[in-house]
């Protein structure tokens, strides 16, 4: 459906996905919403952009990528994609701060601020909805589930040491509390998939997650440990 105010996402990654392959695409706008439904009625179809090759049918965009042979996206699938990608930058965030003070990007603070970065942006990812993320943290988090405010104090409480850490600022606070709650999650996550060996989401980048509970996620919790003894050390 394309309109002054609406242009299909779908219609235009169908469109694209055809010329890329190398098709000559004949495009047809439905530019009213009867326009629309008397299109879908017509074909006996629940959605649109609708993709027709030679004549035959194919369906929707996701149709389309099937019948080019891509595999099909399952939007429920695990994947350790979100998280992967947010470390990838928060690593080159670091990388770059550190070139911009210390005019190489290779020393002990890129370490650190890359941990620190990472637990700031974690903490965004998981306060854009603070219900869902506790609702999920509170299936594994072994102190959440003793005192249920600790599922919404986390995120705050991890956006802020991060913010410390970053600073250099009040390392007397920001690294005991860093350690408390890198402490409990590492803990907590190695009984739920070592010991119990449940098949949960990790709650890390929110609750709308579909990354497995697992390494990464211990990995995640042992980095804000070892920055928060670093930094005890350190200081």
């Amino acid at each position: 459906m394309v309109m002054d105010k609406h242009v299909c996402p779908y219609g235009l990654k169908a469109r694209h996905l055809l010329q890329s392959r190398g098709y000559e695409v004949e495009d047809h706008h439905l530019t009213t919403r009867e326009a629309t439904e008397a299109f879908k009625a017509e074909h006996g179809v629940k959605t649109t952009p609708q993709v027709f090759v030679g004549g035959e049918r194919i369906g929707g965009f996701d149709d389309l990528r099937r019948w080019f042979g891509a595999k099909p996206r399952d939007p429920k699938a695990k994947t350790y994609t979100p998280v992967i990608a947010l470390f990838a930058m928060t690593a080159l965030m670091a990388l770059a701060a550190t070139y911009a003070v210390d005019a190489t990007p290779f020393t002990a603070r890129a370490v650190e601020w890359f941990i620190s970065f990472s637990m700031v942006v974690l903490a965004i990812q998981k306060l854009r909805d603070v219900e869902s993320f506790s609702g999920m943290f509170l299936g594994y988090d072994l102190l959440a589930k003793r005192w249920v405010p600790y599922g919404y104090i986390y995120p705050f409480a991890e956006g802020l040491a991060g913010v410390l850490m970053t600073a250099g600022a009040l390392t007397w606070f920001s690294a005991p509390l860093a350690l408390v709650i890198g402490g409990i999650g590492a803990v907590s996550v190695f009984k739920a998939v070592y010991i119990d060996k449940r098949d949960l989401k990790c709650a890390c980048v929110g609750g709308d997650s579909n990354v497995p509970l697992g390494f990464i996620s211990l990995t995640e919790n042992v980095m804000m440990v070892a920055m928060a003894v670093w930094m005890l050390v350190r200081h």
